[in-house]
């Protein structure tokens, strides 16, 4: 798996390399993307085909045709999903994401299909992660409640500076760097964690001197639940936990129980363990079935987010250009090749 960079040649280039035009499916596409996906797609000699049904073994049949398809985070692809989209001709998946955690890559590979995920500027999630750490240390959430029922008192509690803090990131690819740099302009310590040991400490070492930790890690086996009962344990009584990463990065029973007991100072989350069929959803007048959400949202020291860190108008842009780039490009690949 590559991540579809982006470039600098001009997009109309990259369409008059192909003799023909090519043609893509895009699954669970909202109105959104869908004008976006028909601006540019002609800029790249690509056909698109937008769908707002999620990709699954019933919608298999749209690809029929196209090689290529482009799949949202949203979505769990099943492996009978995969060999449905095998059987229908596909060869290559284009995931709208910089994770591909909800897709069985190996299994894809099995089928003989490709997948490779995106990227998009860092900047929307590494902005939206120093919001949510300036809100926890503030308390925002109480307070914008208080003021919602017309209670306008100081808390009891104060608010802390950034400043006077150490910040653990651990992860420091795209995102995890560009909140580092952000962070250069608060004047507080930063310490990392990442696969370059350069100049970084263990995460064992970051725990305990971190006032606010914040992940920035793809998941996979080795990283799920990085965050679990004893790393937890290991933490600055009364420090943060920031995650706009995956939610299966922390242990959230683990958490809600270190929040609960006080251990903890706050937690602002943009993704959750099992928020698949929760978050992008009206559940205003249904349960959610996830036993922990219902916990946080309880706590006035616990912020949630529906995964909508990386939404952006410059964010969508490039993950619908590279979208089309990555489409063009293996395609490019598979005639030359």
């Amino acid at each position: 798996m590559t991540v579809g960079m982006l470039h600098s040649e001009p997009a109309r280039t990259a369409g008059a390399r192909l003799s023909s035009a090519v043609g893509i499916t895009v699954y669970g596409c909202g109105p959104d993307e869908a004008a976006l996906f028909r601006e540019l797609a002609p800029r790249f000699g690509v056909v698109p085909l937008t769908t707002g049904e999620a990709v699954s073994e019933a919608t298999a049949g749209l690809a029929r045709g196209n090689r290529c398809v482009s799949v949202d985070h949203k979505t769990r692809i099943s492996t009978a999903t995969l060999l449905a989209l095998s059987q229908a001709g596909v060869g290559y998946i284009s995931t709208r994401s910089v994770g591909y955690d909800h897709i069985d890559v190996d299994y894809a590979r099995t089928v003989g299909i490709s997948v490779e995920n995106i990227a998009y500027s860092p900047d929307s999630v590494a902005d939206f992660t120093v919001m949510l750490m300036l809100m926890a240390v503030r308390h925002a959430r109480s307070m914008v409640r208080r003021v919602d029922v017309h209670d306008y008192r100081l808390s009891d509690v104060r608010g802390r500076e950034l400043r006077d803090l150490t910040i653990g990131v651990v992860g420091t690819g795209r995102i995890g760097s560009a909140v580092v740099d952000r962070l250069r302009g608060f004047g507080c310590r930063v310490v990392t964690c990442g696969r370059d040991p350069a100049g970084q400490v263990s995460l064992d070492d970051l725990l305990p001197q971190s006032d606010i930790v914040t992940l920035h890690t793809p998941l996979n086996a080795e990283t799920r639940h990085l965050l679990d009962r004893n790393r937890i344990a290991r933490m600055k009584p009364g420090a943060f936990v920031i995650n706009t990463g995956r939610g299966s990065l922390v242990d959230t029973s683990a958490l809600v129980t270190a929040l609960e007991s006080g251990r903890l100072g706050g937690a602002a989350l943009d993704v959750l363990e099992g928020e698949e069929g929760i978050f992008y959803a009206d559940h205003r007048n249904a349960p959610t079935g996830n036993p922990f959400l219902p916990r946080l949202q309880g706590m006035p020291n616990v912020l949630i987010s529906p995964h909508t860190a990386y939404h952006t108008d410059h964010a969508l842009g490039d993950i619908v250009t590279n979208s089309l780039r990555n489409c063009v490009t293996f395609e490019s690949e598979q005639r030359h090749g």
